[in-house]
């Protein structure tokens, strides 16, 4: 069993001027990012790099026609790719310094060998994915209307980059949707039967830094955020490397349904399945290491362990409204399909599940949040 392990090096820059001049950014390499990060952070800096953006090839998560439009206009002879954005961004990145990308579809079906050509760095523009310090990489697989993931070890950065200004004109959906992502990676890898006491370290780190957070938010409004961003980007990033061995569970798993059919934000659909799935364990199984982040959890917010996911999500409400499924357009009729389709395309990310789940269980969970 590993105990821990950091994959890629990190830097940490207040500026972006700062990164490119350590780093040495120059004609070798690509950035892959979105012009309205590009524009008011790089642009004058005398960039020599190869340049493309996100945007110009589909909105939204990424997709495995999103991958294969943007590989067709890569530059092919650059060294470095550097990827600055969100989870897109980093999930597309992290499959264009492999060897061979394309057919997409082959690769996530496991056809194509997974190697790694070319130097990868990768620079988050929100609090979120974690993705930076993580050897996954998720797309929508548009012709089978699901989402699916490549865990392997090509898929790791060779350097992390965290720039806090990056992050100072994030909006506030866009901060409320990937720091709850954040706070679920936290939950699920502490509750991982993969963890160790050093990724622990990492998850409930992240799970303070953010809840705390969140509490001054409620207090103070949501301008309260501005001065702790440096806050929840460390702890997006520990929170990633505390599910980057543990991997994530349930609540990520029930949520690809979500996402893929109904263009639900990431983090949004994972909060919307989060305390279904963490009150179906408690049903199952109610001591151990969920005993224990309940109470660690409960102590943060006041209360006592038994009202602990009613008055988180009283909290998550004030940073993100929450929805039943049906108010995202879900038909009834649909859940048995997003059930079945959790066992059979999620077994990566079930299997980590506090307890195991089965069919029934996931149905369950689904018939409840409806």
């Amino acid at each position: 069993m590993i105990e821990l392990q950091l994959k890629p090096t990190i830097y940490s820059y207040d500026t972006c001027r700062e990164f490119v001049e350590d780093l040495q950014v120059g004609a070798d390499d690509l950035i892959v990012t979105n012009q309205y990060i590009f524009d008011p952070n790089f642009k004058d800096l005398g960039l020599t790099c190869h340049v493309l953006f996100q945007e110009k090839y589909g909105m939204g998560e990424p997709s495995d026609e999103m991958a294969e439009a943007i590989y067709k206009d890569m530059p092919k002879d650059v060294k470095r790719i550097i990827g600055i954005g969100g989870g897109t961004v980093m999930d597309l990145c992290k499959l264009f310094v492999l060897k061979q990308v394309s057919p997409v579809l082959d690769l996530f079906d496991g056809k194509i060998p997974v190697e790694k050509a070319k130097e990868l760095i990768l620079i988050p523009t929100t609090c979120g994915t974690g993705s930076e310090v993580t050897n996954v990489s998720v797309m929508a697989l548009v012709s089978r209307n699901t989402k699916k993931g490549i865990a392997d070890n090509a898929l790791y950065a060779d350097k992390a980059v965290l720039i806090a200004q990056l992050l100072k004109t994030l909006p506030f959906k866009v901060f409320a949707t990937s720091s709850i992502d954040a706070l679920v990676h936290a939950v699920e890898s502490a509750l991982s039967p993969d963890s160790s006491a050093s990724f622990r370290v990492f998850s409930y780190n992240a799970i303070e830094l953010i809840l705390k957070g969140y509490l001054q938010i409620r207090d103070h409004g949501p301008e309260a955020r501005i001065p702790l961003m440096k806050d929840f980007l460390l702890a997006s990033n520990w929170a990633g490397i505390a599910f980057s061995v543990p991997g994530c569970a349930a609540v990520h798993a029930m949520s690809y349904p979500l996402g893929a059919k109904y263009h639900v934000p990431h983090g949004e659909s994972n909060y919307a399945m989060f305390t279904g799935v963490m009150n179906c364990y408690m049903s199952i199984k109610s001591d151990g290491e969920i005993a224990k982040l309940n109470r660690f959890i409960a102590d943060i917010l006041g209360c006592e362990p038994e009202n602990v996911y009613a008055e988180l999500e009283k909290l998550l409400n004030v940073i993100l409204p929450k929805k039943a499924l049906h108010e995202y357009g879900v038909k009834e009729e649909e859940l048995p399909e997003f059930a079945k389709s959790v066992i059979e395309n999620q077994q990566r990310l079930m299997k980590h599940s506090f307890v195991p789940l089965d069919y029934d269980k996931v149905y369950g969970i689904y018939k409840k949040l409806y």
